[in-house]
Parts: C-alpha cells; structure tokens; sequence
C-alpha cells in the first residue's frame, strides 16, 4: 500500500452526542486507500455511530472527518466553518456506499431493479448502460440467477448480497458495512463473507463493523477495537486479536471466544 497517498479516511478528534450521553469521544482514525480496517468491541461501544459520522447519517458535535480529501458536512471559508447543503451532503455521501444490519431493499422492486434504482434515480445515469452493470454486479456477488426475484422470495444472505451490489451500482470510493451479518441466521453468513473477502481482495477501501473475529483476523490489515465510545487500541490483526495490550481489549476478545 502506498502510504504517499492521501489516506481515504482521515478523522481527528470526533465527538458524538445523543442528548447526554457521549457516543464518540476523541475518536481519531486514518485509513488507507485500499486498506480494510474492521472495528470490533462491545455493544454500545460507538462503533456503528462512528461509520454513521463518517457517512453523514449523524452530525458530530466536535472534529473533524475528512473523506477522500473532502471535510465531511462542512466548507472552510478562513478560519470559519459553514454547514454544507443537503445537496453538498447528498454528492459528498456518493463518496461512500453503506451495507447495514437489515437489507433495506425497497421490497417491490426486484433484485435487479434495486441495484440499478441509484445510478438511475439520483446519478442520472442512462438506463441501458445502468442495467449491463447491474447484471455485472449481480452475477458478482453469485446471485445472477435471481436478478427477478423480489427481497421476499430471497434468504437473507440473498437479500444482504443484493444490498451490497446496490451499494457497488453507485460506484463508491470506500465501502462501510455496519454488522452485516449480525442479522443473519448462522448458515448464511459465509456468503455474506465471501462476498466481502472478494470485495477486498480487489483493493476496495473497507471500513467493518463486525463480531465475526474470524473474517477480521484473516481479511482486516488493521482491528480496531472501541469501547465506550473511544479508540482504545488499534494493530495489525495478529496483534490485536492474539496478543492485545489493553486488558479492556484482552476481556472483550477472551468474552467473545469463550
């Protein structure tokens, strides 16, 4: 990886807020372009609020997130900072696809009609071209046999891998996956994962909210692990997951494999 590059990720500092409550505290972080970082630790611990911050689907209350170069939520002006439109918001969120915990396919539309609802919709994109892409992107994630078939008539695994293909049809630069498995019955999960690994290994910027320590040891170059809404330590996956420094760190992991 060329560290000469601007990272794609770059957060300094960021707090979060839910009315008392401090979600994120001094959360700093950079990730590489093409580097995969999967955030691990406990319910609650902020790791989710954090793709979110990064994603503009919350407002941080203090520092700053830059996102391929680009201050997230806000224009520099001199020393001042001025809120950026919903429109300025809506092109900087293109930046970034999102996969979460439930599929959120839109249920009338079938698995092909969904991952080309995007380009079409809000990047304007012409239909034809749209659609040779999204058929590209279906037999990618190995679900080309069900481009007609609607979320209901798909597994879960089915219906997460559709919603990652609609997240690629936007073209992204960085890839953030919130639990995508969490939601899963135990069987599925592993195409869920291989999806991902593939993703991955084509140099695709992936940040990855996950308990699924496996797919973090063997695909992640660097873990995360969060705790009360801080960063507490941050290593390559040997490190963190077999020989961590922080006892917080060491009780999550011995928790979590016990």
């Amino acid at each position: 990886m060329d560290h000469s590059v601007e990272p794609m990720v770059v957060a300094r500092g960021v707090d979060k807020y839910f009315g008392t409550l401090k979600a994120l505290d001094r959360v700093s972080l950079d990730v590489a372009q093409g580097e995969v970082v999967c955030i691990i630790g406990p319910s609650g611990s902020g790791k989710s609020t954090f793709l979110r911050c990064i994603n503009q689907l919350e407002v941080i209350e203090a520092g700053a997130i830059h996102v391929a170069g680009e201050l997230v939520g806000y224009r520099r002006v001199g020393d001042a900072l001025h809120e950026l439109s919903d429109v300025e918001i809506a092109r900087q969120r293109l930046s970034s696809g999102m996969v979460f915990q439930r599929f959120n396919l839109f249920t009338h539309m079938t698995a092909l009609q969904n991952v080309m609802e995007g380009p079409v919709t809000v990047q304007r994109r012409p239909r034809a071209e749209v659609r040779d892409e999204a058929l590209a992107l279906l037999e990618r994630v190995g679900l080309a046999a069900k481009r007609d078939a609607y979320p209901l008539e798909m597994s879960g695994g089915q219906q997460q891998r559709v919603a990652i293909a609609r997240a690629l049809a936007m073209k992204p630069r960085l890839m953030l996956f919130d639990e995508p498995t969490s939601a899963l019955d135990p069987e599925l999960v592993g195409e869920v994962l291989t999806v991902m690994r593939d993703l991955a290994a084509s140099g695709m910027t992936m940040i990855v909210v996950t308990h699924e320590l496996g797919f973090a040891r063997e695909v992640a170059n660097r873990v995360v692990f969060m705790d009360h809404g801080g960063v507490v330590e941050v290593g390559p996956p040997k490190e963190i997951l077999s020989s961590p420094q922080h006892p917080r760190t060491r009780d999550f992991i011995a928790a979590v494999l016990n």
